[in-house]
């Protein structure tokens, strides 16, 4: 089921609508069931923070597998470890709508994440393997504007389907669209690394490789800077439910408040980076990101030191942040692949580990520690924004260093 991939961004418009269902697959499987925390603990008589366990366990195991699965698929083929990945979701999600007790919501739950990240991970490595530079980074952004939609979604479908038919619909709908997006994939995703330049599945290569990415200074400043950018964001999301429901009084059915405005941001910023693409080299576009995020931070913690948590203006700043990190991702992404052309799946793999241990990181110890009150998640997403600023210095500096960075015709893209 093979396809040679076309050779140009005009024709992959298919193409980056399937490698955006496949990403988004994780945040929808995290959002989505966010608005049934409560009736999950009433279901099981377990406290908030057991059911809060349930979203670490999926995080920590998908920060882990996603670690490996770019290697795989560097070994295997892209094709036939997404569609391996897919199978095996779907099957995690059908334990977690007929779990019978909180630990098997927990065991299927951490199943789910060794397997939700291999779109988002093999995802990039396409990208790469059919396109280089400004057609890289317009891909690159229609596959983030598509994907922008899910977190919305995510909550949104969730809290109704909660409403209607009680939280295990939450599960069945997501098994439903894995399935569908599974028969998709069959019939349609070509595979984009042919045999002859795949790496075979050898511990020495493979500890050869994570040890050549993970001493990279401007790899591992590029990928900081990505997950902080991410995770002050991701503080929100995750408290969602204390920050909507808890300070700002909505209900199961209001979740739209903060992830449809996010949202917005998310496909603002997307869409700028992809206008922007061939017209402002990739460091500028950062750096224009950067001020849009240091305005919106600073705002966010300006309204919170001086007025009560409010709607919209407890949400506002939070757009334009969006729009800000969405404009940042696809070159900082970009960047940080093409470091590294010849292992992009590895590379890959290696990115998405650091961001989803910071995912994970916010999650279990960072958002419970802030979600108390408004001024503290703004104190939190300014200080997590100024660390991502400084990882992006260290690139910088390391670059006016000469520090080694492998280049070849395939990163073509302006830095």
């Amino acid at each position: 089921m093979s396809k040679p991939p076309p050779s140009t961004a005009h024709h992959h418009r298919g193409l980056a609508v399937m490698l955006a269902s496949l990403s988004a697959i994780g945040p929808f499987s995290i959002d989505a069931y966010l608005p049934s925390f409560q009736e999950v603990g009433r279901t099981f008589h377990a406290s908030p923070w057991a059911v809060q366990q349930t979203l670490t366990a999926y995080l920590v195991t998908f920060a882990a597998m996603t670690l490996w699965q770019g290697a795989i698929s560097d070994a295997l083929g892209r094709r036939r470890v997404t569609l391996a990945m897919l199978a095996l979701f779907f099957l995690a999600t059908v334990g977690c709508m007929v779990s019978w007790s909180i630990e098997a919501l927990l065991v299927f739950r951490a199943l789910q994440g060794m397997t939700a990240g291999a779109g988002m991970v093999i995802g990039r490595a396409i990208v790469r393997d059919v396109l280089d530079g400004a057609e890289a980074r317009k891909l690159m952004s229609r596959i983030s504007l598509v994907f922008a939609i899910a977190p919305a979604l995510g909550p949104v479908i969730g809290g109704w389907l909660h409403v209607w038919l009680g939280w295990r619909s939450v599960f069945a709908f997501l098994a439903l669209f894995t399935a569908l997006l599974g028969w998709w994939c069959w019939r349609a995703l070509p595979e984009t690394l042919p045999p002859e330049r795949r790496h075979p599945l050898q511990a020495r290569a493979l500890l050869g490789g994570y040890w050549s990415v993970g001493r990279s200074l401007p790899f591992a400043a590029l990928v900081a800077a990505v997950t902080l950018n991410f995770s002050a964001v991701f503080l929100y999301i995750v408290s969602a439910p204390a920050f909507l429901v808890n300070l700002l009084h909505v209900s199961e059915t209001g979740f739209f408040w903060l992830f449809g405005p996010i949202t917005a941001g998310m496909v603002i910023g997307t869409w700028l980076s992809g206008r922007t693409a061939g017209r402002l080299s990739n460091r500028r576009s950062i750096a224009l990101a950067y001020a849009i995020m240091a305005v919106a931070a600073g705002g966010n913690l300006l309204f919170h030191a001086v007025a009560a948590p409010a709607l919209p203006w407890s949400v506002l700043p939070l757009v334009l942040y969006v729009v800000g990190s969405s404009l940042a991702m696809p070159s900082l992404t970009l960047m940080a692949l093409d470091l590294f052309p010849q292992r992009r799946g590895l590379a890959s793999s290696c990115q998405s580990f650091v961001q989803s241990s910071g995912n994970a990181l916010v999650t279990a110890v960072l958002a419970p520690l802030l979600w108390g009150s408004a001024p503290t998640l703004a104190a939190g997403m300014a200080v997590l924004l100024g660390l991502a600023a400084v990882a992006f210095g260290l690139f910088l500096r390391a670059g006016r260093a000469g520090a080694p960075a492998p280049v070849t015709a395939a990163s073509a893209s302006p830095r």
